[in-house]
């Protein structure tokens, strides 16, 4: 095969071709090499330029009030894309609509950017559910519960109260009915049981018991003890009355239930067997009928018990006592602290 021979005079050197035995020469290899070199800059160069400019600047339509398919083809005309996350709304009705965006509307943003939108999935309850036969409390804490966080829908206004078999604070009737659709915040009227009409419980005669015997007797009467205290007279010490009630409110046999009940105590001056003797005294809210308390005690030690368990139509509380100093008492009426104190 011929050589043959070719100038590049602007880069400097001679082009020699193959060889007579078919070899190519070292300073072909090197042109091959820099031509090469050469497109990979010219390539790099247009990318980088190209990366530079981005995608097209749009401008971020206001999508929030829209129903979501309108605020899909809002955006897909833009080349913008949804990344969308659910929740529940306060208002009935806005189920599948966009409540809010992320960037705001007016937002200059690129092409193909993401929008974060947030979509109603609807209120968390649409209809009027049947309450008949629940405890009006256990209703006021599950609609706490549902509503948590977000607008209350469903309130209960002031309930009537009525005597019935049924226990008390058991829901008789509502309005409106089971099933009502819910198309804006609704308020409950209910009827509820006051409890069986007409129930009296004889007076106990308390003369004479200590604050342990009294404590059981509040848990099995459906009486109401107003107590107070007094120091103990040395007559009172002499004779063992230090500590027990001395006299009482005894002008009725029968009383309906839950009638308040005057009783009086005479207490040691100083503490007995380390001992402080006193009485638990606190103001609570008016109730309808009688609910479900306790006094729950934790001594100095750490160990807890219950003093005593009762039901009490609320206004005054009094619980006597007698327990070491510094022992802490917690009032808990329907499962739910109220109040507490120190014994000092």
């Amino acid at each position: 095969m011929k050589n043959f021979k070719k100038k590049f005079p602007k880069f400097g050197f001679t082009f020699q071709g193959e060889s007579a035995d078919g070899q190519i020469t070292g300073k072909s290899i090197f042109l091959i090499c820099f031509v090469a070199i050469l497109f990979m800059m010219a390539v790099t160069v247009i990318v980088f330029f190209l990366a530079v400019k981005g995608s097209e600047e749009v401008l971020v339509p206001n999508v929030t009030g829209l129903p979501l398919e309108e605020g899909l083809l809002e955006m897909q005309v833009r080349e913008l894309y949804p990344k969308i996350q659910l929740r529940y709304s306060d208002l009935p009705g806005d189920e599948g609509l966009i409540l809010e965006q992320d960037p705001v509307a007016g937002t200059i943003v690129k092409a193909s950017r993401r929008i974060d939108l947030v979509v109603s999935r609807g209120v968390v309850v649409n209809e009027i559910e049947d309450y008949t036969g629940m405890k009006i409390e256990d209703l006021r804490i599950k609609l706490q519960t549902l509503f948590s966080g977000s607008r209350t829908l469903i309130t209960i206004s002031e309930p009537m109260y009525k005597a019935d078999e049924s226990e008390a604070g058991t829901i008789l009737s509502q309005n409106p009915p089971p099933g009502t659709q819910i198309s804006q915040p609704v308020e409950l009227e209910l009827v509820v049981s006051r409890g069986p009409s007409y129930e009296q419980t004889r007076v106990p005669n308390l003369a004479g018991l200590s604050v342990t015997e009294i404590l059981a007797q509040m848990s099995r009467s459906k009486i109401t003890f107003d107590f107070t205290s007094r120091v103990a007279t040395d007559e009172e010490i002499a004779a063992g009355k230090s500590g027990t009630i001395v006299s009482q409110d005894t002008s009725k046999e029968f009383v309906p239930n839950f009638t308040r009940l005057a009783a009086e105590f005479a207490f040691p001056l100083e503490p007995v067997n380390d001992n402080v003797y006193g009485i638990f005294t606190t103001t609570l809210p008016a109730y309808p009928y009688a609910l479900n308390m306790q006094v729950k005690v934790i001594y100095p030690d750490g160990q807890e018990s219950t003093l005593t368990s009762f039901a009490h139509p609320g206004g005054k509380l009094t619980v006597p006592y007698a327990l070491p100093k510094n022992s802490q008492l917690i009032l808990v009426v329907e499962g739910r602290e109220t109040a507490k104190t120190t014994v000092r």
